[in-house]
């Protein structure tokens, strides 16, 4: 009778050691991928209108920008530097080492009107981008496609932003499940 309770308080002891492990390699992938490979985020507003709405759940991509370069309409997650635990989502308009200007209601890259079909309405407000500004190295200048109701690069209080700042593009919609999909950059 020894033996038998011996043998059944060791595989007691054995099946709740496999659960820890088993318990610590789930937490530890689950952190490896949202650290490293992408995470879910909310919109919130109507400045990414119509592309993206108001309560949809994307899933940010974290791994593109270590093999590559962020490209030119984009659609990028980054923090937002005054609240914490606030992202906001826009579109990547103005690349490292670009002249960017707002004038007449539309952008200008490098002096040429630039060709873009994000912008439904012209520009209200070219913000702190009256004036040129050149962008530096690993500087970008993003835009929300809802121009005229969007807090972007125009606005001092989001201003440029360094390639260290962007946490990622926006890649799979997963809500609402009837617009479940790849998010469309260009």
């Amino acid at each position: 009778m020894k033996k038998e309770e011996k043998e059944r308080k060791k595989s007691i002891g054995r099946e709740i050691l496999d659960w820890i492990v088993f318990i610590a390699v789930v937490l530890i992938l689950s952190w490896f991928v949202v650290t490293f490979v992408g995470v879910r985020t909310v919109v919130e507003g109507q400045s990414m209108e119509p592309t993206l709405q108001d309560g949809n759940n994307l899933i940010v991509d974290k791994l593109s920008y270590r093999f590559r370069d962020p490209k030119r309409f984009e659609i990028i997650v980054f923090p937002y530097q005054y609240e914490e635990n606030t992202y906001y989502i826009k579109r990547i308009i103005g690349l490292p080492g670009e002249m960017v200007q707002v004038k007449d209601g539309a952008v200008y890259i490098d002096g040429k009107k630039l060709d873009e079909r994000y912008g439904a309405e012209p520009m209200e407000s070219a913000g702190i981008a009256e004036e040129p500004i050149k962008l530096g190295d690993d500087e970008y200048f993003v835009l929300g496609d809802n121009r005229n109701h969007s807090s972007d690069s125009r606005d001092p209080s989001v201003g440029i932003l360094k390639r260290e700042d962007l946490l990622g593009r926006a890649w799979v919609r997963i809500y609402p499940f009837d617009e479940m999909g790849f998010v469309v950059h260009e």
